[in-house]
Protein backbone atom coordinates (compact mmCIF):
# COMPACT_ATOMS: atom_id res chain seq x y z
CA UNK A 1 0.00 0.00 0.00
CA UNK A 2 1.19 3.32 -1.02
CA UNK A 3 0.74 5.31 2.52
CA UNK A 4 0.77 8.94 2.33
CA UNK A 5 -0.16 11.80 4.76
CA UNK A 6 -1.12 14.50 2.62
CA UNK A 7 -1.97 17.46 4.86
CA UNK A 8 0.56 19.45 7.41
CA UNK A 9 0.44 20.94 10.47
CA UNK A 10 3.09 23.42 11.84
CA UNK A 11 3.87 22.63 15.58
CA UNK A 12 6.75 24.16 17.59
CA UNK A 13 8.26 20.91 17.06
CA UNK A 14 7.98 20.33 13.77
CA UNK A 15 5.96 19.89 10.64
CA UNK A 16 3.35 17.00 11.31
CA UNK A 17 1.93 15.00 9.00
CA UNK A 18 -1.40 13.50 8.98
CA UNK A 19 -4.29 12.34 6.75
CA UNK A 20 -8.31 11.67 7.60
CA UNK A 21 -10.46 8.84 5.84
CA UNK A 22 -13.76 8.01 5.74
CA UNK A 23 -16.82 9.85 7.61
CA UNK A 24 -18.82 8.93 10.71
CA UNK A 25 -17.81 9.08 14.59
CA UNK A 26 -14.22 10.58 14.86
CA UNK A 27 -11.64 8.06 15.80
CA UNK A 28 -7.49 8.53 16.15
CA UNK A 29 -4.74 5.82 15.43
CA UNK A 30 -1.64 6.57 17.38
CA UNK A 31 1.76 5.06 16.60
CA UNK A 32 4.74 4.47 18.83
CA UNK A 33 8.26 3.90 18.80
CA UNK A 34 10.28 3.12 16.26
CA UNK A 35 7.31 3.38 14.04
CA UNK A 36 4.89 5.27 12.26
CA UNK A 37 1.38 6.09 11.20
CA UNK A 38 2.35 2.80 8.44
CA UNK A 39 1.87 0.46 11.25
CA UNK A 40 -1.98 1.45 11.06
CA UNK A 41 -2.36 1.51 7.45
CA UNK A 42 -4.69 -2.12 7.09
CA UNK A 43 -6.86 -0.95 10.37
CA UNK A 44 -7.62 2.40 9.27
CA UNK A 45 -8.88 1.35 5.59
CA UNK A 46 -11.09 -0.82 7.70
CA UNK A 47 -12.11 1.39 10.50
CA UNK A 48 -13.21 4.40 7.65
CA UNK A 49 -16.16 2.73 6.48
CA UNK A 50 -17.87 3.59 9.99
CA UNK A 51 -16.12 6.25 11.01
CA UNK A 52 -13.66 8.97 10.22
CA UNK A 53 -10.51 8.08 10.92
CA UNK A 54 -7.46 10.47 11.61
CA UNK A 55 -3.92 9.43 11.07
CA UNK A 56 -0.42 11.09 11.97
CA UNK A 57 3.10 11.18 12.10
CA UNK A 58 4.92 12.40 15.48
CA UNK A 59 7.68 14.79 14.75
CA UNK A 60 10.46 13.02 14.45
CA UNK A 61 8.71 9.71 12.88
CA UNK A 62 7.73 8.69 9.46
CA UNK A 63 6.32 11.48 6.88
CA UNK A 64 7.01 14.20 9.98
CA UNK A 65 9.95 16.60 10.38
CA UNK A 66 13.18 15.29 11.34
CA UNK A 67 15.98 17.99 12.33
CA UNK A 68 18.59 18.68 14.95
CA UNK A 69 17.61 20.06 18.61
CA UNK A 70 14.35 18.89 17.46
CA UNK A 71 12.45 17.86 20.61
CA UNK A 72 10.47 14.62 20.03
CA UNK A 73 9.93 13.87 23.93
CA UNK A 74 6.69 12.28 25.39
CA UNK A 75 5.98 15.71 26.85
CA UNK A 76 6.01 17.17 23.08
CA UNK A 77 4.26 14.75 21.74
CA UNK A 78 1.27 15.47 23.98
CA UNK A 79 1.67 19.18 23.55
CA UNK A 80 1.39 18.22 19.85
CA UNK A 81 -1.50 15.76 19.95
CA UNK A 82 -3.73 18.21 21.68
CA UNK A 83 -3.42 21.08 19.64
CA UNK A 84 -4.20 18.37 16.76
CA UNK A 85 -7.17 17.54 18.43
CA UNK A 86 -8.07 21.41 18.59
CA UNK A 87 -6.85 21.78 14.78
CA UNK A 88 -9.21 18.69 14.06
CA UNK A 89 -12.17 20.11 16.04
CA UNK A 90 -12.46 16.41 18.39
CA UNK A 91 -14.61 16.82 21.32
CA UNK A 92 -14.47 13.36 23.15
CA UNK A 93 -12.83 11.18 20.28
CA UNK A 94 -12.33 7.61 20.70
CA UNK A 95 -8.26 6.78 20.46
CA UNK A 96 -6.67 3.42 20.01
CA UNK A 97 -3.18 4.17 20.93
CA UNK A 98 -0.20 1.28 20.36
CA UNK A 99 3.48 1.33 21.96
CA UNK A 100 4.34 5.22 23.40
CA UNK A 101 1.35 6.29 21.76
CA UNK A 102 -0.58 5.16 24.86
CA UNK A 103 1.45 7.01 27.01
CA UNK A 104 1.02 10.28 24.66
CA UNK A 105 -2.42 9.54 24.82
CA UNK A 106 -2.47 8.85 28.70
CA UNK A 107 -0.59 12.00 28.99
CA UNK A 108 -3.24 14.22 27.25
CA UNK A 109 -5.93 13.17 29.11
CA UNK A 110 -4.36 13.20 32.51
CA UNK A 111 -2.99 16.52 32.09
CA UNK A 112 -4.73 18.56 29.43
CA UNK A 113 -7.83 17.24 30.62
CA UNK A 114 -8.82 15.81 27.28
CA UNK A 115 -11.89 13.85 27.14
CA UNK A 116 -12.27 10.85 25.32
CA UNK A 117 -15.27 8.61 24.23
CA UNK A 118 -13.49 5.65 24.50
CA UNK A 119 -9.75 4.59 25.25
CA UNK A 120 -7.60 1.39 23.43
CA UNK A 121 -4.53 0.89 24.62
CA UNK A 122 -2.23 -1.83 22.47
CA UNK A 123 1.28 -3.00 23.75
CA UNK A 124 1.00 0.65 25.57
CA UNK A 125 3.84 2.00 27.23
CA UNK A 126 2.28 2.98 30.41
CA UNK A 127 4.26 1.11 33.49
CA UNK A 128 7.36 1.05 34.51
CA UNK A 129 9.54 -0.35 33.78
CA UNK A 130 9.47 -0.03 29.59
CA UNK A 131 12.14 -0.23 26.75
CA UNK A 132 13.54 -3.31 25.50
CA UNK A 133 17.11 -4.15 26.57
CA UNK A 134 18.33 -2.81 22.99
CA UNK A 135 16.45 0.46 24.02
CA UNK A 136 17.86 0.96 26.98
CA UNK A 137 21.35 0.27 25.23
CA UNK A 138 20.95 2.67 22.89
CA UNK A 139 19.41 5.46 25.63
CA UNK A 140 22.82 5.16 27.91
CA UNK A 141 24.78 5.18 25.14
CA UNK A 142 23.45 7.27 21.95
CA UNK A 143 26.66 8.90 21.06
CA UNK A 144 28.31 5.87 20.71
CA UNK A 145 25.88 4.26 18.08
CA UNK A 146 25.58 7.39 16.31
CA UNK A 147 29.08 6.95 15.37
CA UNK A 148 28.15 3.99 13.38
CA UNK A 149 28.76 4.14 9.54
CA UNK A 150 25.15 4.33 7.79
CA UNK A 151 25.70 0.22 6.52
CA UNK A 152 25.78 -0.74 9.90
CA UNK A 153 23.30 1.37 11.21
CA UNK A 154 20.89 0.17 8.57
CA UNK A 155 21.63 -3.30 9.47
CA UNK A 156 21.20 -2.17 13.38
CA UNK A 157 17.52 -0.67 12.54
CA UNK A 158 16.60 -3.42 10.53
CA UNK A 159 17.19 -6.35 12.97
CA UNK A 160 15.73 -4.05 15.37
CA UNK A 161 12.64 -3.81 14.05
CA UNK A 162 12.14 -7.38 13.12
CA UNK A 163 12.33 -8.44 17.04
CA UNK A 164 9.12 -6.47 17.56
CA UNK A 165 7.22 -9.10 15.35
CA UNK A 166 6.44 -12.74 16.56
CA UNK A 167 5.80 -13.69 12.88
CA UNK A 168 8.47 -12.88 10.15
CA UNK A 169 7.85 -9.11 8.37
CA UNK A 170 7.01 -9.35 4.93
CA UNK A 171 10.22 -7.68 2.66
CA UNK A 172 8.29 -4.59 1.83
CA UNK A 173 6.89 -4.01 5.16
CA UNK A 174 10.38 -3.98 6.63
CA UNK A 175 11.76 -1.74 4.05
CA UNK A 176 9.00 0.59 4.81
CA UNK A 177 9.59 0.72 8.88
CA UNK A 178 13.39 1.00 8.19
CA UNK A 179 13.16 3.66 5.40
CA UNK A 180 12.21 6.53 7.97
CA UNK A 181 15.87 5.87 9.90
CA UNK A 182 18.01 6.12 6.78
CA UNK A 183 19.69 9.34 5.40
CA UNK A 184 20.99 12.55 6.41
CA UNK A 185 18.06 13.03 8.93
CA UNK A 186 17.12 9.58 9.49
CA UNK A 187 20.16 8.10 11.29
CA UNK A 188 20.18 11.18 13.92
CA UNK A 189 16.65 11.09 14.56
CA UNK A 190 16.75 7.34 15.14
CA UNK A 191 19.23 8.02 18.20
CA UNK A 192 17.62 10.93 19.11
CA UNK A 193 14.43 9.66 19.84
CA UNK A 194 15.57 6.51 21.73
CA UNK A 195 17.91 9.28 24.00
CA UNK A 196 14.89 11.18 24.93
CA UNK A 197 13.23 8.58 26.61
CA UNK A 198 12.76 8.97 30.16
CA UNK A 199 10.12 7.00 32.82
CA UNK A 200 9.77 9.94 34.33
CA UNK A 201 6.65 10.62 31.51
CA UNK A 202 4.59 7.55 32.59
CA UNK A 203 5.57 8.53 36.82
CA UNK A 204 4.29 11.62 36.45
CA UNK A 205 0.49 9.89 35.07
CA UNK A 206 1.05 6.10 36.95
CA UNK A 207 -0.75 6.92 40.13
CA UNK A 208 -4.01 8.47 38.28
CA UNK A 209 -4.93 6.05 35.85
CA UNK A 210 -7.37 5.27 38.11
CA UNK A 211 -8.88 8.76 36.86
CA UNK A 212 -9.66 7.98 33.38
CA UNK A 213 -13.48 7.91 32.66
CA UNK A 214 -14.20 6.73 29.34
CA UNK A 215 -14.29 2.94 28.71
CA UNK A 216 -10.98 1.33 28.28
CA UNK A 217 -9.42 -1.57 26.01
CA UNK A 218 -6.44 -2.88 26.53
CA UNK A 219 -5.35 -4.97 24.17
CA UNK A 220 -1.92 -6.91 24.20
CA UNK A 221 0.33 -9.83 21.83
CA UNK A 222 0.27 -12.47 24.50
CA UNK A 223 4.17 -13.22 22.65
CA UNK A 224 5.68 -9.57 23.20
CA UNK A 225 8.70 -9.97 23.92
CA UNK A 226 9.58 -5.63 24.30
CA UNK A 227 6.50 -5.25 26.81
CA UNK A 228 5.69 -8.37 28.59
CA UNK A 229 2.08 -9.42 29.37
CA UNK A 230 2.40 -8.81 32.73
CA UNK A 231 2.40 -4.72 32.00
CA UNK A 232 -0.94 -5.19 30.53
CA UNK A 233 -2.13 -7.33 33.88
CA UNK A 234 -0.39 -4.18 35.70
CA UNK A 235 -2.16 -1.68 33.86
CA UNK A 236 -5.68 -3.39 33.99
CA UNK A 237 -5.30 -3.08 37.62
CA UNK A 238 -4.85 0.51 37.72
CA UNK A 239 -8.23 1.38 36.03
CA UNK A 240 -12.00 1.44 36.26
CA UNK A 241 -13.65 0.90 33.61
CA UNK A 242 -11.35 -1.96 31.32
CA UNK A 243 -11.23 -4.55 29.37
CA UNK A 244 -8.57 -6.87 28.69
CA UNK A 245 -7.56 -8.90 25.55
CA UNK A 246 -5.39 -10.69 24.46
CA UNK A 247 -4.06 -10.81 20.64
CA UNK A 248 -2.59 -14.42 19.90
CA UNK A 249 0.18 -15.20 18.39
CA UNK A 250 1.44 -11.84 18.19
CA UNK A 251 4.19 -9.94 19.85
CA UNK A 252 4.90 -6.26 20.08
CA UNK A 253 4.25 -5.01 16.99
CA UNK A 254 0.40 -6.78 17.42
CA UNK A 255 -0.74 -4.74 14.10
CA UNK A 256 1.39 -6.67 11.87
CA UNK A 257 1.54 -10.07 13.61
CA UNK A 258 -2.57 -10.12 13.67
CA UNK A 259 -4.27 -7.48 11.57
CA UNK A 260 -7.35 -9.13 11.59
CA UNK A 261 -7.65 -9.83 15.35
CA UNK A 262 -6.98 -6.32 15.99
CA UNK A 263 -8.85 -4.91 13.66
CA UNK A 264 -11.96 -6.95 14.98
CA UNK A 265 -11.22 -6.10 18.80
CA UNK A 266 -10.54 -2.44 17.76
CA UNK A 267 -14.27 -2.94 15.67
CA UNK A 268 -16.20 -4.15 18.37
CA UNK A 269 -14.96 -1.93 21.10
CA UNK A 270 -15.74 0.96 18.96
CA UNK A 271 -18.94 -0.16 18.35
CA UNK A 272 -20.77 -0.71 21.56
Amino acid sequence: MNWELPERHESRHGTVRWASLGQGDPVVLMHGTPFSSYVWRDVAVALSARHQVFVWDMPGYGQSEKRDGQDVSLAAQQEVFTGLLRLWGLRAPSVIAHDFGGAVALRTALLDGVQYGRLALIDAVSVRPWGSEFFRLVHDDHEVFEALPPNLHEALVRRYITTAAHRELRGEVLDALVEPWLGEAGRPAFYRQIAQADERFTREVEDRYGELDCPVLIAWGDQDAWLPPERAKDLAKRIPQVELAWIGEAGHLVQEDNPAKVTALVTDFLGR
